[in-house]
């Protein structure tokens, strides 16, 4: 009498391949496409918060700076002080927004309970920060779009070296989307992201070269103020814009470059590691 077969247990030799198992490579493009393209339509679908609002924000604050300091403060390295301070604003918003897009991204999952669906697809650790780096690259290099064409059209501001503003911007949105992540595992509240939000990105952003040059500083700051990323970020994407920087943009897109590579392998780590992920 024969047999009656039996089924194995084991996925791998019912269907062929594991769960997990990458069959486009060792690359999970798929998902990794799918992840970046839910962090962009995050922000997409409400544009008028994530894309316009920004846009109106640095408006504000070139017309209140122009106003209030414009007339008495003179020229700055050769420029006047609104063409001066445009490329640090612009470079304020798309780092701010970079932050705001993967923090909230992951500490809103985290809150909501839904950062399994992130966790549980077969993505490597550097899969999901290349899918959350996505769309707060993309989200800042929107903002900067948007800034870029209203200089343009009612300062009459052009970028004197269109590509190095670009990868600046990049740099710009890539770095603080990093460190957006960083924060956004860390935190595992909203007072806990308000925190880091308001005690040490707007400090950065706000003490970085973004509404005077570094030379006005005394000897302390003007050292502390090269030891900060942000400031190269800033300063480059003034060279970018208007020709005129205080340090050399080789110099800064270094620094820069060795600062964003240094959290993205810190956040690498959290998501490999599950830090203040797995329950």
């Amino acid at each position: 009498m024969s047999e009656t077969p039996q089924l194995s247990d084991d996925p791998a030799t019912r269907t062929g391949f594991a769960p997990g198992d990458r069959r486009f490579g060792r690359v999970n493009w798929l998902g990794l496409y799918t992840l970046a393209a839910r962090e962009i339509m995050r922000f997409t679908n409400v544009w008028t918060q994530t894309l316009l609002a920004p846009l109106v924000t640095a408006g504000l604050f070139m017309v209140i700076f122009t106003i209030a300091i414009g007339p008495r403060r003179g020229d700055v390295m050769g420029v006047d002080f609104t063409t001066f301070i445009a490329p640090g604003i612009l470079m304020m918003t798309v780092i701010q927004n970079a932050f705001a897009n993967t923090s909230s991204s992951i500490v809103i999952s985290k809150v909501q309970g839904n950062i399994v669906d992130t966790l549980m697809p077969p993505l490597s650790g550097g899969e999901l920060v290349l899918g959350y780096l996505a769309g707060g690259v993309a989200r800042g290099v929107l903002v900067a779009i948007a800034i870029t064409l209203a200089f343009w059209l009612f300062l009459g501001i052009v970028p004197a070296h269109p590509l190095v503003m670009l990868a600046f911007v990049v740099l710009g949105a890539a770095f603080l989307s990093s460190l957006g992540m960083v924060a956004g595992i860390f935190a595992n509240k909203f007072d806990q992201m308000a925190a880091i939000t308001n005690f040490i990105v707007t400090p950065l952003a706000f003490l970085s070269g973004t509404f005077y040059s570094v030379e006005a500083l005394p000897e302390g700051l003007y050292q502390i103020t090269h030891l900060n990323p942000v400031f190269y970020l800033i300063d480059g994407a003034r060279f970018g814009m208007i020709g005129v920087s205080d340090s050399p943009p080789l110099l800064g897109f270094a620094v820069a470059s060795a600062a964003t590579a240094a959290v993205c392998a810190l956040a690498l780590w959290f998501f490999r590691t599950g830090y203040r992920l797995k329950a």
